[in-house]
């Protein structure tokens, strides 16, 4: 809607003024991040409607892709997630300024954030991260049984490839993956749609540490 356009325009102006003094993002051209933040985030579109469900965004950075699917979905109930401060401020500015309900800002490592929120969402999103088994381990754990996973990844197929061992460990399964590119040759994006059909075990995710050190 225009209304929808005018919101859209708000929140870019924002991301430049705030990026000013705060690093947000590299991009800063208008047509940019139109294209490589805005309609990228909108592609999640390609694996699941969107209507009234609740959707967290981990490790959300600027608001890409949670804070574009509400102003776009606004019956989405949406949780953005990110460990650094600076994001959150911006964050919590940007809703405030587009007066948007049904959203919150949690300023958490998602690890943390897990061991209260356990099995609570029916879409966990998240892009540009980190490497799918690592993602797999820190999202999978929020996702309700019958939910989905759902990364926003580039090329993705090494990724996706590493990753047959955590999927056997955290019960779970690909789906469905999507492939294309973005509009003018703005490079290659990868959906992987990742459904969940039990509970995940509590001794999942571990503390990041040992993530990091042996990923599953």
């Amino acid at each position: 809607t225009d209304e929808q356009l005018k919101m859209l325009d708000t929140y870019y102006e924002m991301l430049i003024n705030y990026n000013k003094h705060t690093n947000l993002t590299r991009i800063t051209k208008k047509e940019d991040v139109y294209l490589k933040h805005f309609y990228d985030s909108l592609t999640i579109v390609k694996a699941i409607k969107l209507n009234i469900q609740t959707l967290v965004d981990v490790g959300t950075g600027a608001g890409f892709p949670g804070l574009v699917l509400k102003i776009i979905f606004p019956n989405l109930k949406v949780t953005l997630i990110d460990a650094l401060n600076k994001r959150i401020v911006f964050l919590k500015e940007v809703i405030e300024k587009l007066n948007l309900n049904d959203i919150e800002v949690i300023h958490a490592r998602v690890e943390d954030f897990a061991l209260n929120n356990r099995e609570k969402f029916d879409i966990v999103t998240s892009r540009a991260v980190a490497k799918l088994n690592t993602l797999l381990e820190l999202c999978i754990p929020l996702v309700k049984v019958g939910g989905k996973f759902i990364p926003l990844k580039a090329e993705a197929k090494e990724e996706i490839l590493f990753s047959k061992s955590a999927l056997k460990k955290l019960d779970v399964y690909i789906e469905e993956i999507n492939e294309f590119n973005l509009p003018y040759d703005y490079g290659k994006r990868t959906i992987v749609k990742i459904a969940k059909p039990k509970k995940t075990s509590v001794k999942y995710p571990r503390k990041f540490s040992e993530i990091k050190r042996k990923p599953l």
